[in-house]
């Protein structure tokens, strides 16, 4: 009789499920509005469509992880989800997404001001929620994330179909807009628990590695795998004229009519039927596929590493499980 293995995220959901039970509430009680329906309206429609909720699970996996005794992570990592759901309902209207989670997205339901404005209702509760505990670095860590993030949008913005950018860019934008919420998730947990400064280090190196490790996977998979089922279609970020790794990579190897390939479809967005097949060939050519799984990988073991200074526990064993499952899908 075979015996049906669950993932480590499924596992460390199992092990986290009461304080996650605590936290799912907490969301609940506090995007309701007396004033404005709009508000739990739209924010439901996101945080209820089935999200992993991996990076408050990582609060509260750094808190216990600790030995942390109390309620204050359950306000942080409601904290760090209510930043995530605000950046995602501006993302979509950024970029335009009909779909998220396999799901219309707010902004296609309602509208750009809707969603807009509600994702600046959730980062207002979000700094609410991050005081309430009362631990002055907790806050400077979270509040900081929040800048961090804006900040790695706006590179990303003004970075977009100039096919010059650099992996040096690319790594600040993916640090500031998806690594940084990552590592301040990881770190408050230690932090609160008053933990030594070598396990605070240590859980937001994992952090930043983890988040590091898992835009380039989602970048990879844009052109390494074959669709989410979830809204993301094979080439999305091609037609969208993003600058990931692979294409960064693929550019910086170019001859001339390659280059003059990327100058049409990315920088000037003038894409044809087969360019995709073009873009995917030129990426076969000079292995910038192959190099960025090679990458995402590295970036998992630096983030198993980074583990090594805590204490034996459970949970640090499942966290480094975590970071071999967020690369599972590249190999």
């Amino acid at each position: 009789m075979s015996v049906t293995q669950i993932s480590p995220l499924e596992a460390l959901s199992q092990v986290l499920a009461e304080d996650m039970g605590r936290v799912n509430a907490l969301i609940r009680e506090r995007m309701a509005s007396e004033n404005a329906p709009r508000i739990p309206e739209v924010t439901a429609h996101l945080i209820e469509a089935g999200g992993k909720r991996i990076r408050p699970m990582m609060t509260l996996a750094a808190a216990q992880l600790c030995g942390y005794r109390g309620d204050a992570h359950v306000k942080l990592a409601a904290t760090v989800e209510f930043i995530h759901t605000a950046t995602l309902l501006h993302d979509d209207v950024v970029d335009e997404s009909a779909q998220r989670r396999g799901r219309p997205t707010a902004n296609l339901l309602w509208d750009n001001k809707s969603s807009v404005l509600v994702g600046d209702y959730l980062f207002a509760r979000a700094f609410q929620l991050m005081v309430e505990p009362g631990n002055l670095r907790a806050l400077g860590i979270l509040s900081n994330a929040a800048a961090v993030i804006a900040e790695g949008e706006v590179l990303q913005l003004t970075a977009a179909q100039n096919i010059a950018t650099s992996e040096d860019t690319y790594m600040t934008v993916i640090r500031g807009k998806t690594a940084a919420l990552f590592s301040a998730a990881t770190q408050v947990g230690p932090v609160v628990a008053g933990a030594p400064e070598a396990q605070v280090q240590a859980l937001f190196d994992y952090g930043d590695a983890l988040g590091i490790c898992f835009q380039i996977v989602d970048d990879f998979l844009d052109y390494g795998g074959a669709g989410d089922g979830l809204g993301k279609n094979l080439g999305d970020d091609f037609r969208e004229r993003k600058l990931t790794l692979p294409v960064i990579r693929a550019i910086a190897a170019a001859n001339a009519e390659e280059r003059a390939f990327w100058e049409r479809t990315i920088g000037r967005g003038e894409q044809r039927d087969a360019d995709l097949a073009q873009a995917m060939a030129l990426m076969a050519r000079h292995g910038t596929l192959a190099s960025t799984r090679q990458t995402a990988l590295d970036w998992a073991a630096r983030a198993r590493r980074a583990l090594d200074p805590l204490p034996d526990h459970p949970l640090k064993a499942m966290l480094a499980d975590l970071a071999d499952f967020v690369v599972e899908r590249v190999n």
